[in-house]
């Protein structure tokens, strides 16, 4: 059955001295890359505006921009469909070798990828180049929804498993609908399949159902129910992190405080498309260590309750595969797939 350990994020600690002077000589010398980008740099996100994806790929091209890593502005496109899948196929199909894109990524591609669900593809058809911050998932409700904290959400569905409908942004038996499964198991409720699970192109419009009253819940991150918390529309039962988050989030609970132990951790990351040069993969891995020992992305990550992750170059390839052997497990514990 489903292990809390596999979800612990590992690596959450203080950007080490090392990390951070190497990151610093880093920016004085791009010279020593035989690769730097030229032109217009592209960032897939692989949903509509409001998500996570489109939230990963607007702040890191914007503090590219400020490190003056690019040349020019980065573009966000928005590509979405498949919970990811129409992003991945277009990477590994359309653009191999291109080493002017990057795309967005989240433990939600590799729930997908562990499930089989981007058809004839797998993860070594593109290059893992890092992973900047872990976003932790939420569970929230409407503000005026009768469920005033997560136990008497969990309770509602001991009673009957199908009388909470939840909303999030990615595909049924994604990483959103993973996490309101993890969270049931760990308050002993059955029949999880029974559990009613909408599936929108992005967290943004999943929540506006849940605001409109059309849905009970939401589950997602915490970094695309921000804007929805300040306006005093979306109420954050449970935080699904290990403890409290810091900052301003730092009066929401805990699922584990509420007694009940379920873990969501989402990094946030890149992969780009196969057969780049090693020029080109060196540049873009020195990127992102760059840009996670800045102080530019220290302030984004605070102000968006990103906790410290990170991981570049094979050690995040094997973090990937490594996940994605555990949700496939998880995935066939709760009965998702065979």
């Amino acid at each position: 059955m489903f292990n809390k350990t596999m979800f612990r994020t590992p690596g959450l600690h203080k950007t080490p001295l090392t990390l951070v002077a190497t990151a610093v000589l880093a920016l004085g010398s791009s010279s020593l890359f035989a690769f730097e980008p030229e032109g217009k740099v592209e960032c897939i996100a692989p949903a509509d505006p409001g998500g996570g994806w489109d939230f990963t790929c607007r702040s890191v091209g914007n503090v590219m921009e400020t490190l003056e890593l690019v040349p020019r502005s980065v573009q966000t496109i928005n590509m979405a469909g498949a919970g990811g899948g129409v992003a991945y196929a277009h990477t590994v199909s359309k653009r191999e070798g291109d080493d002017q894109v990057l795309v967005a990524a989240s433990t939600a591609t590799t729930t997908r990828l562990a499930q089989g669900q981007f058809p004839g593809m797998n993860a070594d058809m593109v290059n893992w180049i890092g992973a900047l911050g872990a976003d932790y998932g939420v569970i929230a409700v409407a503000s005026d929804s009768e469920y005033d904290d997560l136990p008497e959400l969990m309770s509602a569905l001991k009673e009957n498993p199908r009388s909470v409908k939840f909303a999030g942004g990615s595909a049924k038996g994604g990483w959103d609908h993973l996490k309101v499964l993890i969270t049931a198991q760990a308050a002993d409720v059955e029949n999880l399949p029974r559990i009613p699970y909408l599936s929108y192109n992005n967290g943004g419009e999943a929540m506006t159902q849940v605001v409109g009253g059309h849905v009970d819940a939401f589950t997602g991150d915490i970094s695309e129910a921000q804007g929805f918390m300040e306006s005093g529309d979306l109420r954050v039962l449970a935080v699904l992190s290990e403890e409290r988050l810091p900052g301003e989030f730092s009066d929401i609970p805990t699922a584990r405080e509420q007694g009940i132990d379920a873990l969501g951790p989402n990094w946030r990351g890149f992969y780009m498309p196969a057969d780049i040069s090693d020029e080109a993969k060196a540049y873009w891995v020195d990127a992102m260590d760059t840009i996670y020992a800045s102080d530019e992305w220290q302030k984004v990550m605070t102000r968006n309750g990103l906790m410290p992750f990170h991981m570049s170059a094979s050690e995040f390839e094997t973090f990937v595969h490594k996940q994605i052997d555990d949700i496939e497990q998880l995935s066939k514990d709760i009965g998702l797939i065979q």
